[in-house]
């Protein structure tokens, strides 16, 4: 395959990986939560949320066969009722979950996913740069941004992670049985091709091996994409 062919793909998987990660960044579907129905004819509240919010959700139940398993599914219809995370408000404790810890998580996975979004700005700005000024070695600190977006993407990802798994675990809450919705597979998906493919540029970028023991790699000739 040639070089040209090879970035062409890299980059189209490039714009896949950020559209699936800005994708996960603005929604709030990351994991659904649901309580144990203990009985029929009555509402049981189920939740899901993201990075910047918590939905709550009444669904009705009347299916006898849904006593002792989760609430759901979250798609029934209900009351709809949202409720932004207080991410950057100083002195106020935050009702998210009903866990002062959770708040400290959410800021945590907030913060490194912006940090991924503005890398990614960076990682495009350069990409573009590349392609305008026909510069090749431009691609190097491109292809170094969008690995650093996938790195902080994959840190975001684990936080929440750790996130619903420390909040299943609490005594406190009425939650118990959860599932990781399409957002989180959007955000894993952002962040593996981010990561794999911004090395990936960042090889291509890099100087043509030496086709003789006794060349170094400045000696070669230099291999252009375009």
């Amino acid at each position: 395959m040639q070089k040209k062919t090879k970035l062409k793909l890299t980059i189209f998987c490039l714009v896949v990986g950020m559209f699936c990660m800005f994708t996960a960044v603005v929604s709030d579907h990351w994991a659904v939560l649901s309580p144990k129905v203990t009985e029929v004819n009555s509402t049981c509240e189920a939740a899901h949320f993201g990075l910047w919010r918590l939905c709550k959700k009444n669904l009705y139940i009347t299916d006898v066969e849904r006593i002792g398993h989760s609430c759901g599914p979250i798609s029934l219809p209900g009351e709809h009722n949202c409720t932004y995370f207080r991410h950057f408000t100083p002195g106020e404790e935050s009702e998210v979950l009903d866990m002062t810890t959770q708040r400290e998580y959410s800021i945590s996975a907030a913060a490194i996913a912006i940090f991924s979004v503005a890398f990614m700005i960076l990682g495009t700005i350069c990409a573009i740069a590349a392609l305008a000024q026909g510069q090749d070695y431009i691609y190097k600190p491109a292809g170094m941004f969008y690995a650093f977006a996938g790195l902080c993407a994959i840190i975001s990802v684990e936080v929440m992670r750790q996130s619903v798994k420390r909040m299943i675990d609490s005594r406190e809450t009425i939650w118990i049985e959860y599932y990781y919705s399409w957002s989180f597979a959007c955000a894993v998906s952002g962040c593996i091709l981010l990561f794999v493919c911004g090395l990936g540029l960042l090889l291509l970028a890099m100087p043509q091996m030496p086709r003789n023991p006794w060349e170094s790699c400045m000696d070669s000739e230099p291999e252009q994409m375009e």
